[in-house]
């Protein structure tokens, strides 16, 4: 059994008129792809493509490996920094426990052998790259200096590092620890 085509009335009307878009100039170059109509053009011109391309990857890839080459000296130069930290605050103590002996008596056998270990010890950290923060007699510069006090002094000009309470050190040219200071002040005026 066939069905029943669909009466007139129950069809939808469909409009059978072309339907007309209107492009511009600009847009019309922009859906064609600019293609050289002669092949050796063609040719000509994807084969510098693919030579900026290649160019450029080997650029990419030199700079890749001039960074990894630079991170990894960075990183044997600075892995100690840590281990260096950790052994300024015993080196502080080893100092005062010098200084002591050196109060008690210059020609006692406890002051020349810990003499002879501190000099092994700024040894050790001179070939490691480690440097002394300058300071004493030096302007205060924030970024090697850390202030912990101001005291008048009328024989030295404003800001000038009188007195060192703490040594700093570098590593290279990397800060590890400030050096703690004492800074020349001038009086405040009273009113």
């Amino acid at each position: 059994m066939s069905e029943p085509s669909p009466s007139p009335e129950t069809q939808p009307e469909i409009d059978e008129s072309p339907v007309t878009v209107e492009t511009t100039p600009e847009a019309e170059a922009a859906e064609q792809p600019a293609t050289p109509t002669d092949p050796l053009e063609a040719a000509q011109a994807e084969v510098a493509q693919w030579k900026d391309l290649a160019y450029r990857n080997a650029a990419e890839l030199d700079n890749f490996r001039k960074r990894a080459a630079r991170e990894a000296q960075d990183t044997r130069a600075f892995a100690n920094a840590d281990l260096l930290r950790s052994l300024f605050p015993i080196l502080d103590n080893f100092e005062m426990g010098l200084e002591a002996a050196r109060v008690e008596s210059e020609k006692s056998m406890i002051f020349m052998g810990m003499s002879m270990v501190q000099r092994q010890i700024t040894d050790f950290l001179r070939e490691q790259g480690v440097q002394e923060v300058e300071a004493l007699g030096k302007p205060f510069d924030p970024n090697l200096h850390d202030a912990v006090s101001q005291e008048v002094s009328d024989t030295v000009a404003e800001g000038t590092v009188l007195r060192v309470t703490r040594r700093g050190y570098k590593l290279k040219d990397r800060l590890l620890r400030a050096a703690s200071v004492i800074v020349a002040g001038t009086a405040i005026p009273e009113a």
